[in-house]
Order: structure tokens, then sequence, then C-alpha cells
């Protein structure tokens, strides 16, 4: 019997063991209905009596609910427990009968499950008696937008120009190297010709032709300008004729072998260019040594030239040079257009068409938005204001008005700051920092009229209404349009206004701004002054 007794104690203390090592698991939702696409809070709980490490499901297994948000690990200790809770949020966007299938929590090692949770979701229900029915709003004219279409035709401009560009670079090089050539003396082209003919190694009867071509080329050319005989228009047995001549006369006294080799060369070059024939193997390369023989010889046995000669030669190769220095000019300043035209192109597409106009062509409130703006303080009491420009002080004003201004309205951007000092009403102490009186209003309204035809204003249209600053400063705002031009035969200017008016304790503060109606970046400009307005009451 005590064995027993003691058995059944053994027993139960290790089940509370065993309960005390797993925990306790449960799970709960803030509510069993939910309408379509309404969010579901899933929770899991588990209670330790001691720090354990729990694993709970991530990702959640919740189909056919989806998760849309999982938030952290919340652990919370208290006196006999620890408690590890983790929630999740749910959405699903089908009505019917659902259920939270079990999840499983992992507890030092050990697997446990939580309940089924059964949910249903709702259709919203609409009343057709008492909801108001509206009809299908009808379609709304837009304005055909060609911002991809441009985009589209400067990216195949940019293309073409680098296409262009490749091209005019390589014909460059090509007439650069022609150029070169041509600036050499005759003696040493031919030779660097007659050396980079060497290189080639003619195989079929096309390319034997335009070797032979370029092989007399450079022989007739070289005896054309260093000797002064009509080579290039001459045939052959013409050109042997003249050799011959100059020979018997003692001004191009070359060996007999010379002209031979010259005869041969030039009967096979003929041969090859009209007759098709094709040379035996090693006549190209023996030819172009005869020629680089024939050019070497021409050189030795030609006499030296004259001062006269040399002069002439000299002028002559001056006024080649400044025809090259002429050119390379043009060519370097079409290679800067490009490269200009191309960095437009691309400064474009990058920053837009307006932004990079505008900025070259030096638009006016473009350079205004694009400045360095200071923020200062200004009048009593004092109000910081961000602006472009430092506001200057007007010192045209009465005793009782304060005013800093920047521009003018004959000016692409106009900014005033104006302090009125006024004696306090009978009966009213102490600070307002309110807007301004509703019966004062119009009077208001009245005045600043006034001051703008009194400037020379003209067709003006006026609207106000109360705001509040981005800096929490109520105020009442006077805004709206007006023509302004002196000059009679001047076309006058539509300005768009806005003036911001404050109460302090002794008076009234209003700022100003106006600037033309079509400025592309006046309203960015205005938007910007009007939100660093703050009014400092502790200095």
């Amino acid at each position: 019997m005590k064995s027993k007794l003691l058995f059944g104690i053994l027993l139960l203390a290790s089940l509370r063991g065993f309960a005390q090592l797993g925990g306790v698991v449960q799970s709960a939702v803030d509510t069993t209905e939910v309408l379509i696409g309404a969010q579901l809070n899933y929770t899991l709980q588990v209670k330790l009596d001691s720090l354990s490490e729990v694993v709970f499901p991530e990702p959640l297994e919740a189909a056919p609910f989806e998760v849309i948000e999982t938030f952290p690990t919340d652990t919370l200790r208290t006196q006999s427990h620890y408690l590890f809770t983790k929630k999740y949020a749910l959405i699903q966007f089908d009505s019917g009968r659902y259920t939270i299938p079990p999840q499983k929590i992992v507890v030092n090692g050990f697997v446990k499950l939580t309940d089924t949770i059964p949910i249903q979701v709702k259709n919203v229900v609409v009343d057709t008696l008492k909801q108001k029915l509206y009809d299908i709003k009808p379609q709304i004219a837009v304005a055909k937008n060609y911002n991809a279409w441009l985009v589209r035709f400067l990216w195949a401009c940019t293309i073409l120009f680098f296409l262009i560009g490749g091209v005019w670079a390589y014909f460059f090089t090509q007439r650069r190297r022609e150029i070169r050539n041509a600036a050499l003396p005759p003696f040493e082209r031919a030779i660097e010709e007659l050396k980079a003919l060497e290189r080639s190694q003619p195989k079929v009867q096309e390319e034997y032709k335009d070797y032979y071509s370029k092989l007399t080329e450079i022989v007739r050319r070289y005896l054309e300008e260093e000797a002064k005989i009509d080579a290039l228009e001459s045939t052959s047995s013409q050109l042997l004729d003249k050799m011959l001549l100059l020979k018997d006369a003692g001004k191009i006294p070359l060996e007999k072998e010379t002209l031979k080799n010259l005869k041969t060369v030039l009967e096979t070059a003929d041969l090859v260019k009209f007759a098709r024939a094709v040379p035996e193997v090693g006549t190209a390369p023996r030819d172009r040594e005869w020629v680089e023989a024939i050019v070497v010889e021409t050189k030795e046995v030609l006499p030296e030239p004259t001062p006269e000669e040399l002069q002439a030669k000299e002028e002559y190769q001056q006024l080649l040079r400044k025809q090259r220095q002429k050119k390379q000019l043009r060519y370097g300043l079409a290679g800067v257009g490009v490269v200009m035209l191309l960095g437009l192109v691309s400064s474009i597409l990058l920053y837009g068409y307006y932004p990079v106009i505008d900025t070259l062509l030096g638009y006016p409130t473009k350079k205004l938005e694009r400045s360095i703006w200071a923020s200062s303080l200004y009048g009593a009491p004092p109000v910081q204001l961000e602006t472009p420009e430092i506001l200057i002080r007007n010192e045209n004003t009465p005793p009782q008005v304060q005013e800093f201004e920047m521009g003018g309205l004959d000016q692409p951007f106009y900014v005033s700051l104006q302090f009125t000092v006024k004696p306090p009403k009978p009966g009213q102490q102490g600070q307002n920092d309110g807007i301004v009186d509703e019966q004062e209003t119009q009077a208001l309204i009245d005045g600043i009229l006034e001051t703008y035809q009194q400037k020379g204003a003209s067709n003006m249209l006026v609207d106000s209404e109360v705001v509040t600053t981005a800096k929490g400063l109520p105020a009442l705002k006077i805004s709206g349009t007006l023509d302004y031009g002196l000059e009679d035969n001047v076309p006058k200017k539509r300005l768009i206004f806005s003036t911001l008016l404050f109460d302090f304790d002794k008076g009234k503060i209003a700022l100003t701004i106006t600037y033309e109606k079509n400025d592309r970046y006046g309203p960015q400009i205005a938007e910007r002054i009007t939100d660093s307005i703050d009014l400092i009451k502790e200095l």
C-alpha cells in the first residue's frame, strides 16, 4: 500500500514537471466575424514557469488567410511565470466560413499545437434604398502628353549623333593621315608608301591589280613632283620615251639598267591591270624593290634646287600649312559643336527641357531659384524670413511703417515685408498674435488695392481667405491678379500677387509677393518664402 502511494506521488510530480517544461500554449483572435478586407489580429501565447526557448511559426501557415504583417515577439516577466506573445495581422478578400489551422510552437524542443479557430468573413451589405447612387462620371478631356514621344525622339537624336560622330571621326582620321602624307617631301613620302606596300602579300588577281596600281602610282607621282615629268597622265610608253629624252639631254642621267627595270615594271603592271594576268611568284616583291631603287637613284642624279626654287617651295609649304590649320580649326569647331549638342541633349533627357534651357538662357526667376538663399530677421517684433536675396529697407516710408523689399513690380519677382505700428484700440491689452479682425478685412483689401493702384496697377481681381502658414501662424491671405505697366507703348504684364496679413499687439505685418502669371518658377519661390515666415517671440 505504501509503495502504491509513493508511486502515485512520483507520477504526479513528473507530470507537473513535464507541464512546467512544456508550458501552456494558447491562441486567440480579436473577433470571429470580420468584413471582407478587414484586418484580423491573431495572437499566440506561451506561459512558462522559467525562461525557456520558444520558437513561434515563421512564416505563419494561416491559409486561406493572408498574413499582411508579423509583429515582434513580446516577453513579459511576472513574479510567478514568463509570458511570450506573438501577434499576426491576417486578411481575407472572399466571404465564407474559414478556420485558422493549428500552429506548431516549439518549446524547449517539444512541439505544441494550438487549437483550430473558426472565422466567418461577411460581405459588406449595401442598402440601395438608403445609399445614394450617382451617375458614372463623364470622360474628362486631357491635353495630349508628348513627353514620352519627346523622350524617344531625343534618344533617337542622341544615338544618331553618336553614329554621325563615329563616322566623322573615322573619316577625319583618314583625312589627317592623307594630309600628313601630303606634307612629307616627295622622296620621303614615296619611300614611306613603298614600305607600307611591302607588307602587302597579293594572292589573287584583284589583289595583284590593286598592288600594281599603287606601285606605278607611287613612281609616277614621284617623277612628276620631283623630276617635273608629266607622268600621271602619260601611258607607259610615253613615260619611258620622256625618261630617255631627259637622259640623253643630261637632265636625269639614269643607268640603262634602271630604265630597263622601270620598263619591265610598267609592262608587268599593264598586263596585270588590263589583261588580268597574274605574275609569277616573287615578281611583285622584286618589282617593288626595283621601283624603290628607281626612286633612290632619281633622287641622287637630280640637280640641287636653286635658291629661287627653294624659296618658292617654302612659300608653297607655308600655304599648305595654313590650309591645314584652317581645316583643323573647322574640324575642331565641328567637334566642339557635336560634343556640346550631345551634352545638351543628354542634360535635357536627365533634367528636363525647361530646367536646362532656362539655365542656359538665364531665365530670371530660375536664377533666383538656384541662388543661395538667406534666412534673416526683420523688423520688430522680429520676423524670420528666407529669401533668394536679402531684403533692403525702404527709407521712403512714414514713421509708423517699416518696409523691407526685394525687387519691384517692374521686375520678374517682388517681395515686400511691411510692419505697420498702430495705437491699440480702447480696452485692448496684451498680445493678439491672431488674424485680422473680420470688420477690418474690407478696409485692408481696399488699402492694398489702393497701394497697387498708386504704383501703376490696374484691372485687379481679388480674393481673400483665412489660412495657417507652415509655421502654424494664422493669417488673412489676400490674393489675385493685376495688370502692371507704366509705359503706354509697352503691353502691360499680368501679375499674380498675394499678401499675408498678421496681427500683433502693436500693429500688423504684411508679406507681399508678386510675379508674372506665366512664370514657371514663381509659384515654387513664393511657396518657399511663405513657408519660411515665422514670428520670433523670444530671442
